[in-house]
């Protein structure tokens, strides 16, 4: 692009630090920047019209684990390591909460819940054994029993008897969440450009050339907050994981208030304005899902469909009202990613699918990398 004198000098010059990705973790890694070096120059550059990754596209969960994912993940980690990363989540809540306010975000706190299909009674059986060995692990974080029994009160089919209930899981507005954050970094001076993708970034005497398809500009430090999307720098540790979502129309008298996860955290619903938001699938096809493309498939878009009718919604009329999906970035731990890439390039990355959760605590952390 053909640009002025007063654009280059007000937008592309002296740039101190720039920021790929305008998501939890790109705006949060901004703000930290700017209240440990006041007076820098900061550029985030932003590939969609809105934050094109998962940050507005998620179901809105505030949670930090199911029982049992924190169970799958004590077969491949040690307890220490889930109880470090189960801490970080946790914090990460408490940093966004603490940052925004719950008015601001609407964050509702109804608890969490954990259904188990008919055929999953060997999995049910197994959390239910398991309940006190989880307690124990994480009651240094909470003073208390987090995970609990409780009836089937929802009228939910098709499933195990009882539910597993957690009570410290919350749900948020994730589009008033973005748009507060927005806020506070336009309100600082931080600049962000939409609509602009990164194409290649390189090493370039004391600084990064970032070559993007509409220019070329120089910038002290780069920070990769692109999660789902890392791969395209080398940062092979991150896969891509698209996440599938639909919400109904308004249903009248709908008393299903809470978080509620299945099938170990691979469907997702809850509440929000009298409808059902509903996400998950992508186990049935992993592969196809390690995309970029922002797409809904047939396979999964069905599956869906089926829950609500057979399960979650089995004596309501409803209407699917949108369908949407976003990526998230996942990998063979859970553990965020960051690290310093070379001389001049950060990444913070790798949320899987705890970007509510972490991703503030992730940008403080990627921001804190510079010396």
């Amino acid at each position: 692009m053909n640009f002025s004198y007063w654009e280059q000098q007000t937008w592309f010059s002296n740039i101190d630090y720039t920021i790929v990705g305008s998501g939890i973790t790109g705006l949060n890694c901004a703000l930290q920047l700017k209240r440990r070096f006041p007076n820098a120059n900061i550029l985030i550059l932003e590939r969609g019209l809105l934050p094109n990754g998962a940050s507005t596209k998620n179901a809105g969960f505030a949670c930090f684990g199911s029982i049992s994912e924190i169970l799958e993940d004590l077969k491949h980690h040690p307890e220490e390591e889930v109880l470090q990363l189960i801490k970080k989540r946790v914090s990460g809540l408490e940093l966004l909460r603490k940052n925004l306010g719950d008015a601001i975000i609407g964050y509702e706190s109804h608890g969490g819940y954990e259904l188990f299909t008919s055929e999953d009674k060997e999995l049910y059986d197994h959390c239910r054994a398991n309940l006190k060995k989880v307690n124990q692990l994480l009651k240094p974080l909470f003073g208390e029993d987090i995970f609990s029994i409780k009836d089937n009160t929802f009228r939910f089919e098709n499933i195990q008897e009882k539910l597993i209930y957690s009570k410290y899981e919350g749900q948020i507005h994730t589009g008033k969440m973005m748009a507060a954050l927005l806020h506070k970094v336009h309100a600082v001076g931080v600049k962000i450009l939409n609509n602009v993708t990164v194409e290649e970034v390189e090493e370039a005497s004391g600084a990064v050339k970032v070559k993007t398809d509409q220019l070329e500009f120089l910038t002290k430090k780069l920070l990769i907050a692109t999660n789902g999307f890392a791969s395209r720098f080398g940062i092979t540790e991150v896969k891509p994981a698209r996440a599938q979502i639909l919400i109904t129309k308004p249903i009248a008298d709908l008393k299903i208030k809470g978080t509620f996860h299945l099938d170990k955290g691979f469907y997702y619903f809850r509440n929000i304005d009298d409808r059902i938001l509903l996400g998950g699938g992508r186990n049935l096809d992993i592969k196809t899902e390690e995309t970029t493309e922002m797409a809904e498939t047939t396979l999964i878009q069905n599956r869906l469909d089926e829950l609500l009718k057979t399960t979650i919604l089995p004596h309501a009329d409803f209407e699917v009202d949108r369908r949407w999906s976003g990526i998230m970035g996942v990998g063979h731990q859970k553990k965020p990613v960051v690290e310093q890439v070379s001389e001049n390039i950060f990444c913070g990355v790798r949320l899987a699918g705890m970007g509510i959760a972490i991703g503030s605590l992730v940008g403080k952390e990627l921001a804190d990398l510079i010396k």
